[in-house]
């Protein structure tokens, strides 16, 4: 299993001393200035009535290659404008050793088909994208909750380990979200409760909290988050399904009742806006695919940006020495 690729957008340019960019000016007035002294070579080639003569001294015309070495100083001056002007790029690059813990809601009502073929299916697919997206070196656990709370796999950096973890879930009674997330607190090892984590602190770490229904047993999912968010971990929530969900339950005497199962979105955006994660509505898989890859891209890599000014000057310079050498070879003079 690949990570993502390191990447940036050309989108992304921004520059230091933006006022420099207004030397590119010089480039359209060198073209005028060049067009203007071809003309002039025109005339007074015209002027040449010798024409047996001239055959003699210029027997072919170098055509395009004449115009080369002066496009090339062209673009080297543009080249070396933009590097004056400092630019630096957006760059995505993998953090460090990111952790990512997954508490995935494994109660009864995970069950529902309303998120085909079925809420945990469904949550399973969309667990291998988010895990491809990751770098190789990131790290993933999964809690699975339920009545109780409990590791399905500790922190791993085999994908295909927690993979399979993952496969092996069920489906239970009651929803323990609170737990579930002092868990996953536990499992990435995080700081020391009161002062928040910072890159200083440990590598990178978030949870993901994918559930469809209210807590009903354990810690409240308020406290846990409150505790998330004095260690600086940010909580990302998913409420999985869709209002209309439902799902048979047998009673005591064996009748079969359908109950409805509407995820608690009101709860689930309490817990990401208190620890300074973000909180996702995913009725779909292809909505829950796109929520994975949203979040690998937050937590497994970091936006930093990088100045190009060098890359920018010695294109300049290399379009430089190579319009000059093409002159020299072709015309026997440097322009």
């Amino acid at each position: 299993m690949s990570g993502a690729p390191l990447a940036w957008s050309v989108s992304d340019i921004t520059f230091l001393w933006p006022a420099a960019l207004i030397g590119l000016v010089l480039v359209p007035l060198a073209l005028i200035a060049y067009l203007l002294l071809q003309r002039r070579r025109d005339r007074y080639t015209v002027r040449f009535t010798n024409l047996d003569l001239l055959a003699n001294v210029a027997p072919r015309r170098p055509g395009w290659r004449r115009h080369l070495p002066a496009l090339l100083a062209l673009l080297a001056l543009a080249a070396l404008v933009v590097g004056v002007a400092r630019p630096q790029a957006a760059v995505k690059v993998p953090k460090r050793s990111a952790t990512l813990v997954l508490a995935m809601d494994t109660s009864a009502s995970m069950t529902a088909d309303d998120v085909p073929p079925t809420r945990l299916a469904a949550a399973r697919a969309a667990a291998r994208t988010l895990l491809e997206s990751l770098p190789d070196q990131a790290r993933v656990g999964v809690v699975g909750f339920a009545q109780y709370a409990a590791t399905i796999s500790p922190v791993l950096s085999d994908k295909e380990a927690v993979l399979d973890a993952i496969a092996d879930v069920r489906p239970e009674g009651g929803t323990a979200l609170g737990e579930a997330i002092d868990q996953a607190l536990e499992m990435g090892g995080t700081a020391t409760p009161g002062r928040k984590a910072s890159k200083a602190d440990g590598p990178p770490f978030a949870i993901i909290v994918l559930s469809d229904g209210a807590s009903t047993t354990g810690r409240d999912p308020v406290t846990a988050a409150e505790r998330a968010k004095e260690l600086g971990v940010p909580v990302y929530t998913v409420a999985l399904g869709t209002d209309s969900g439902t799902v048979e339950v047998t009673d005591e005497f064996g009748a079969l009742h359908v109950v409805p199962v509407p995820p608690d979105k009101a709860t689930l955006e309490q817990v990401a806006e208190i620890t300074g994660g973000k909180t996702y509505e995913a009725p779909t898989e292809e909505q829950l695919r796109s929520v994975y890859e949203d979040v690998a891209t937050r937590v497994g890599f970091d936006e930093r940006h990088r100045e190009l000014t060098v890359a920018f000057t010695g294109a300049g310079a290399i379009l430089l020495l190579l319009g000059a050498g093409l002159s020299a070879l072709w015309f026997n003079r440097i322009p």
